[in-house]
């Protein structure tokens, strides 16, 4: 596997993927209180974030204590 392959870890976001990861980075999102802050629905209209990836950041609120703004 090569590094490109491999998404780098953004602040305390979940490993969730080079696509979602780039895109939340894109969208100047780097920690889960910054995606607390947005809707799901949002999150699912960046291009690379599926459900998958908000799944895994749903469990990762949930583990701090926090939840998506719907």
């Amino acid at each position: 596997m090569s590094g490109r392959q491999v998404p780098a870890q953004v602040g305390d976001l979940p490993p969730i993927g080079r696509p979602a990861t780039s895109a939340l980075r894109d969208a100047g999102i780097t920690t889960l209180a910054q995606v607390a802050t947005h809707r799901r629905d949002d999150l699912l209209a960046l291009h690379g974030v599926g459900p998958k990836a908000i799944g895994i950041l749903a469990t990762a609120l949930a583990e701090q204590g926090l939840a998506f703004a719907d």
